[in-house]
């Protein structure tokens, strides 16, 4: 079973705040501010069981490629431990971030697991979106960028 949070609670992320003062606002459609706040946001989804969050916030050009049961099953199979989020490479301005993360839960054997990962993240018409390194993006050089920014994709994602 899925777990809920009053806005009080500490929020799963690990950020150190309240659920309704971090995560909880970003879930219900505020857009991230950062590829940061919206990695830990993504990950305290999975904590939630928010699979349409979660699918909402993969670039668009990604999300019909997801496999929304199986994110949803590990979602609800899982006991969450834990997030850290070791570093954020995010210039001023720039259209593209990577957070580097730990994400540790325990399966429903009871064997506890550990995933490190640097994610890419991009911003586009004003929101953060992840980038799913399981679905390369795919384009033609002078294609329009399937991310949606209006961009070609060698000048875009590509790069």
């Amino acid at each position: 079973m899925t777990p809920t949070l009053t806005a009080a609670a500490p929020c799963p992320c690990g950020s150190g705040q309240r659920y309704g003062d971090c995560c909880q606002p970003l879930h219900q459609g505020k857009a991230a501010p950062s590829a940061e706040r919206l990695m830990r946001s993504r990950y305290c989804a999975y904590t939630l069981g928010l699979i349409d969050y979660l699918v909402a916030t993969t670039i668009p050009a990604q999300q019909a490629q997801l496999d929304v049961e199986a994110m949803r099953q590990w979602s609800e199979q899982s006991r969450w431990l834990g997030l850290t989020v070791e570093t954020a490479t995010e210039l001023p301005g720039a259209t593209s971030a990577q957070v580097t993360f730990v994400a540790r839960w325990q399966d429903p054997d009871g064997s506890a697991q550990t995933h490190r990962e640097c994610s890419d993240f991009r911003l586009t018409q004003g929101r953060w979106y992840f980038l799913d390194p399981n679905h390369p993006l795919k384009a033609g050089r002078n294609e329009p960028c399937p991310c949606g920014s209006g961009r070609k994709f060698k000048q875009c994602c590509a790069r």
